[in-house]
């Protein structure tokens, strides 16, 4: 018996594909409809989380955040079964997750956090990315029917917290990756070129070739013999921002780029790879 806590978009979609797997699927969700609503796919839906644990061998969570988990688990502690294990999907804090297996551990339960790269659609169709790290006795044992709900399982090692971790450095790359991108758009109207225009630069032009190649360059900690030199850079980064000033818009994060591109030059690195900036990051 499975249980399920926590039944919205991602997590009742994943409920749906344990059902079509032919598990069996007990359900809570805060807001109860969200989790009745999964009865018509042959879920059992309950008002009370600690009856919606009750016989489950294994309980999987998506929540908020760590508060929530907290709270959510504690809450249906009555109803679990001795040597239950939990499987959390939440992205949570590193340290949360490092507390939650050393706290349940010492109450006789598993606590696996396993946070995804996956939104309702993947969760459905069983597809995207699944982290996990840990015990690996506890790994072995859950990646047969975890590899079954995403598409890719990665497995950082025995260290715990370290998947929630990653999850947070994914996250936070594409949190900056979608900040440039408004960026760029509102410089695109401020030029009067249209979005669509810059979706064709991108299909002939695909920049995410070069992630690799600029990772590897700024990691290096060799930044003479420069590709784009700070100082043509900042000079660009000024250009974008005097686009969109002149346009009445305003860029959200190229002027704190900027900023931080005008303290390394201060530091007498004008003429380094622009890639200098991240530097510090290495340390």
């Amino acid at each position: 018996m499975i249980a399920y806590l926590g039944t919205g978009l991602l997590g009742g979609n994943f409920v749906q594909a344990l059902l079509r797997n032919g598990k069996q699927v007990q359900v809570w969700n805060r807001t109860a409809s969200k989790a009745k609503a999964l009865e018509q796919y042959g879920a059992v839906a309950f008002d009370n989380v600690a009856d919606a644990v009750r016989n489950a061998d294994t309980i999987h969570l998506t929540l908020k955040d760590d508060a929530s988990v907290d709270e959510v688990l504690e809450a249906a502690l009555p109803g679990m079964k001795p040597g239950a294990i939990m499987v959390d999907h939440t992205t949570t804090s590193a340290d949360g997750a490092r507390a939650r297996t050393e706290s349940w551990k010492a109450r006789g339960f598993s606590y696996q956090h396993a946070p995804v790269f996956m939104g309702p659609v993947n969760a459905l169709q069983s597809t995207g990315f699944m982290l996990i790290s840990g015990d690996q006795d506890l790994v072995a044992k859950l990646e047969p029917e975890l590899s079954k709900m995403t598409g890719k399982l990665i497995n950082f090692g025995a260290e715990v917290g370290k998947a929630a971790g990653m999850k947070l450095v994914g996250n936070c790359f594409l949190v900056g990756f979608s900040a440039g991108l408004a960026d760029t758009l509102t410089l695109a109207t401020s030029l009067d070129i249209p979005a669509a225009d810059v979706a064709a630069l991108f299909e002939s032009w695909n920049p995410a070739t070069m992630l690799s190649a600029r990772m590897n360059r700024m990691t290096s900690g060799v930044y003479d013999n420069p590709s784009w030199e700070l100082s043509m850079a900042r000079k660009d980064t000024g250009l974008f921002i005097d686009a969109a000033e002149k346009a009445g818009k305003k860029l959200a994060v190229m002027p704190a780029i900027a900023k931080e591109m005008d303290s390394w030059i201060e530091k007498g690195h004008g003429n380094d790879d622009w890639t200098v900036i991240g530097k510090n990051s290495l340390k």
